[in-house]
């Protein structure tokens, strides 16, 4: 645990990194809204909502999808300093079909250019949090930039949170992957993902065979959330159980990322710490299924900004 003082606090900064698509959903077969998405600007949007300074680092070309995700992480309070804007290929899109329970099936259309992500990369220090995961860490076109970035941040004291975020459409890919997802977990000092998520990963059946992965790897704490079914933390030196709130969902996309996203926020504004101790979980699980249930009643990927603007008032 690293206490700061009142300026550091201030100081802190948060860097959410990943994918940018636009996300066409559909329901009934018909499509019903299309949104910027992608996990990491969906934390980003939401932590915007909520009144906290966040920088988005991703890539996204000068087209008209572009130039709307543009507007909107703008318009939602992310920075879009260190985003790499490309002249050639288009914004990638996702079409995202729900089923009856309201989760998504999800189909990729991507015509990215042959160099991404050659842009300076921004400076950390400690306090700030970096939020990284998804195939978006694991793509060969950005992976050295991803990892190098992760590294240089851990090394200057940011802590590091990654969220696997692991679909079954890159299950093929697994063996290939697999030693890619190791090594991020290595670099984190906090790992938040789904049963699902080991599930596909590790073939993993619960939160502690999960966590066997998670710290043989070199991760000491993990966040294991199962939908309605509730969230466990485990540590090496304790395991805590919550509820979540029980809703009838409109939709669950961007769910979890704005957990992350609730995470983060109870994070900044509580106790001025990098790691968060077993007396600090209640307070900030509460948060994140406040932000994930949130989530779950509209079709954004992300809390609303009324939801957010109540924040505002008390925040940091």
């Amino acid at each position: 645990m690293i206490l700061f003082s009142d300026k550091d606090k201030d100081n802190r900064k948060i860097f959410c990194i990943g994918e940018t698509v636009l996300d066409i959903i559909f329901r009934n077969d018909r499509p019903i809204s299309a949104t910027p998405g992608g996990s990491m600007l969906n934390s980003a949007v939401s932590l915007g909502r909520a009144g906290i300074p966040v920088y988005l680092i991703s890539d996204y070309a000068m087209d008209h999808a572009g130039d709307l995700v543009n507007r909107f992480l703008l318009g939602n309070g992310v920075s879009t300093e260190y985003i790499s804007r490309y002249p050639d290929g288009k914004t990638a899109l996702a079409l995202a079909f729900l089923d009856e329970q309201k989760n998504a099936d999800y189909s990729f259309y991507k015509i990215f250019p042959a160099e991404r992500m050659n842009i300076p990369m921004p400076a950390t220090q400690t306090g700030d949090i970096v939020l990284f995961g998804s195939f978006y860490s694991l793509d060969e076109s950005v992976r050295k930039t991803v990892v190098n970035f992760i590294r240089q941040a851990r090394s200057q004291g940011a802590f590091i949170i990654y969220d696997p975020n692991f679909r079954k459409a890159h299950l093929d890919e697994l063996e290939k992957l697999r030693p890619l997802i190791l090594e991020n977990i290595s670099m984190a000092d906090l790992v938040r993902g789904s049963d699902e998520d080991f599930s596909n990963i590790f073939n993993a059946s619960g939160a502690l065979e999960a966590f066997g992965h998670v710290n043989r790897a070199g991760c000491p704490l993990l966040v294991y959330t199962k939908g309605s079914e509730g969230v466990e933390v485990i540590s090496t030196g304790y395991s805590l159980s919550y509820t979540v709130p029980q809703i009838e969902p409109v939709s669950t996309i961007g769910a979890g990322d704005s957990f992350n996203a609730g995470i983060i926020h109870a994070m900044i504004g509580g106790d001025i710490l990098v790691t968060p101790t077993e007396s600090s979980w209640d307070h900030i699980i509460a948060r994140a299924t406040g932000f994930a249930a949130n989530v779950c009643r509209s079709i954004e990927n992300y809390i609303s900004t009324e939801f957010g603007s109540s924040f505002l008032k008390s925040n940091p």
